[in-house]
């Protein structure tokens, strides 16, 4: 007899005011190889991104250096005007110069700039979530926070989040500001942020991991693929199922290029594992 599992949370709501569902869309792989230049056809792109939403996800997480600049026109293209309760979040603070060239840049005037050119493309008044894409170590902490906290008070940015830190960092991001949310590599196998995820847990911060899917290594691993035969599911799918078994505060944002895939990965939101099964995947680390 299959046990039953623990409940699922279906949403978590940011900085208090903007409730999403818990699995989003990442537009990473609206891009080419290494994030550079397009993937494929427009259309395509604008197909998947409006069945997105059609399915219900109410989290779109893109950056403007994504393409560059291609990830964020797309998502205006398909998706403005924007349905009411859509939340859409972007990134800036890492400049690309080719497709394997990543320049951290957090100097407060550069940073204002980044998110003006974001504010055009989305065609936005006000980016809902905008985040530091890295923390840049030549300048104070103090002073790339400051800049965000003045374009919110400008009305230009509604929350503020941070990508890739340790829980340390984050906690001295919370002496100078609010952070609602905090982006960090994390999945089945790689739990190295585990200390981060129980301080979101502690200060209700969505933790939206990036490469949910171990980058496809998870989509063939031999314990999801048993439990998935279970399920009548793939791989992938309890992957992506376990972490929003794993903590209320997940917020997966599982990216794609295909619709197929698409699909596949949001049908994981239906997937309920039982108390063994989740025992057995918690043991993977």
């Amino acid at each position: 007899m299959i046990q039953e599992s623990r409940v699922v949370q279906e949403t978590v709501t940011l900085g208090g005011e903007l409730p999403v569902r818990r699995l989003g869309y990442g537009t990473a792989q609206l891009t080419g190889p290494g994030y550079w230049g397009p993937r494929g056809a427009a259309g395509d792109a604008v197909a998947v991104l409006r069945r997105a939403v059609e399915r219900g996800v109410t989290l779109v997480d893109t950056a403007d250096n994504y393409g560059p600049s291609i990830a964020e026109e797309l998502v205006a293209e398909a998706l403005h005007p924007y349905p009411e309760g859509l939340v859409i979040a972007t990134k800036g603070g890492v400049v690309r110069t080719a497709d394997n060239a990543w320049h951290v840049d957090g100097r407060p005037e550069s940073l204002r700039a980044m998110c003006e050119a974001s504010l055009r493309r989305l065609r936005l008044e006000r980016i809902d979530l905008y985040q530091l894409h890295r923390l840049d170590p030549a300048v104070p902490m103090a002073e790339q926070l400051g800049t965000l906290d003045e374009l919110r008070t400008e009305g230009k940015v509604g929350h503020i989040g941070l990508d890739t830190v340790t829980a340390e960092q984050l906690a001295a991001a919370l002496e100078l500001t609010e952070v609602v949310s905090v982006q960090n590599r994390y999945n089945l196998l790689d739990r190295a942020s585990e200390p981060l995820l129980k301080l979101c847990e502690e200060h209700g911060i969505a933790f939206l991991p990036w490469f949910p899917l171990g980058n496809g290594e998870l989509t063939g691993h031999p314990v999801c693929a048993e439990i998935a035969a279970a399920h009548g599911a793939k791989p992938g799918q309890i992957a992506l199922a376990w972490l929003l078994h794993h903590s209320p505060v997940l917020c997966p944002t599982p990216g794609t290029g295909t619709l197929a895939h698409l699909e596949e990965n949001l049908d994981a939101a239906d997937v309920r594992l039982s108390v063994s099964e989740l025992s057995r995947l918690d043991a993977l680390a």
